[in-house]
């Protein structure tokens, strides 16, 4: 096994039927832009009523009709957040977690998410996967809080620290493939490529998912010696 093996994300992707949720970060091919991406994927009617919007610097989940919300607790919230020198990609709110130990220290996104678990979706047990980002240096750090027995009765916590290289990225998304239950994430995050054009990296995510279960992408570029970035969106439900 190559451990340096490093595919685009179209080829860690397409032959996937249900990723869940997924982020990517990492270093566009010059160094000088901090790459991050989320996406989220799903099932049924709740979990599909879903869209992204902006809010500022952060990004919201919101539902795209509101009469037909079942459940909003696991699906509504911030999966990204820009704070300072800091980006919090998430798939729940464990993004405020996060953000509330900011000025704890250098290690308060691990403090964080060590008073977090898994989500309490049984039989699922869905992960929660977590990224941040240095806007300056480019270095980042992933985690993933899954459940240790088919039964959600502990939770065992993964933590990874990446420095940025030019052109590679990390990608970590909540499950295997499809199944009853939902097969949970294992090993490390995946090294990816990261392309230089941010246009070419989102129509390469959004066509390598699922076209029946995919919902809503954001892939922002920010450049670390300005702090500026570009950022795409796409909903499913405005195409």
């Amino acid at each position: 096994m190559d451990v340096y093996e490093t595919l685009t994300f179209r080829e860690r992707a397409e032959w996937n039927h249900y990723l869940g949720r997924g982020i990517v970060l990492g270093l566009d091919p010059s160094g000088k832009y901090a790459v991050s991406a989320y996406f989220i994927m799903g099932r049924s009617e709740n979990s599909r009523n879903r869209v992204f919007e902006k809010n500022f610097d952060s990004l919201v989940i919101k539902p795209f009709d509101e009469s037909k919300v079942e459940d909003p607790s696991l699906i509504i919230y911030y999966p990204l957040r820009s704070v300072g020198t800091n980006l919090i990609v998430t798939n729940g709110d464990q993004t405020d977690t996060i953000l509330y130990e900011i000025d704890e220290g250098p290690d308060f996104f691990e403090r964080a998410l060590r008073t977090r678990e898994f989500e309490p979706d049984g039989p699922n047990w869905t992960p929660r996967i977590s990224g941040l980002m240095n806007l300056k240096s480019g270095d980042y750090k992933m985690s993933i809080l899954k459940s240790a027995d088919p039964s959600g009765t502990k939770c065992n916590r993964f933590f990874y620290e990446y420095s940025g290289l030019p052109g590679l990225g990390h990608f970590i998304h909540t499950y295997v493939n499809d199944g009853e239950p939902l097969p949970t994430f294992v090993g490390e995050p995946e090294r990816v490529i990261i392309p230089s054009d941010i246009d070419e990296f989102i129509e390469e995510i959004w066509d390598s998912l699922n076209d029946e279960n995919r919902i809503s992408l954001y892939v922002r570029y920010t450049e670390m010696r300005t702090g500026e970035y570009e950022d795409r969106l796409i909903n499913r439900h405005e195409l």
